[in-house]
């Protein structure tokens, strides 16, 4: 009987490719979710994100532990942080296209908004497998009214 070991050096590559895995999975329900919006605004984009985002939670519990409770290996730590820069930049590229966004909008506050997104969510998980839904609503409510500062009427339309 072969070893898991064959194929990776440690456990922490082991947990290392599982985040992988799931974020795959999470980055490509983000994105069907987000083109399948019929209304673009920066609450529809953010609510469904989040949503997206507890989908996959939900489907893959063992994701949750590892996720935000297994942020001690430093490969995991730096491909966390990678991955917050690759989905800033897949939602401000959107928010963009879409025409929803000021002069005053970057890609550093989308940025921040996705690292608070990311604590938002860890929170929510803090206590067990199943997000605490008030403080998922509360970070959505924290994060549109972040980034409105930056859209124009376009992306501010439908919220509220």
């Amino acid at each position: 009987m072969a070893s898991i070991y064959q194929y990776f050096a440690d456990k922490e590559e082991i947990i290392l490719e599982l985040v992988k895995r799931d974020t795959e999975e999470m980055d490509a329900h983000v994105a069907e979710t987000v083109a399948a919006l019929e209304t673009l605004s920066i609450r529809s984009v953010v609510t469904t994100t989040m949503q997206a985002f507890l989908d996959v939670y939900a489907r893959r519990k063992e994701f949750v532990a590892i996720y935000f409770r297994g942020r001690t290996n430093p490969a995991v730590i730096e491909f966390c942080r990678e991955h917050n820069v690759r989905i800033a930049e897949a939602l401000f590229a959107v928010m963009t296209e879409a025409g929803l966004l000021s002069e005053e909008a970057d890609l550093a506050r989308g940025l921040l908004a996705v690292e608070i997104g990311d604590r938002v969510l860890e929170w929510a998980f803090r206590e067990g497998y199943t997000a605490d839904q008030r403080v998922v609503d509360d970070g959505i409510e924290i994060l549109v009214g972040y980034l409105e500062r930056f859209a124009n009427q376009i992306g501010r339309t439908a919220s509220g």
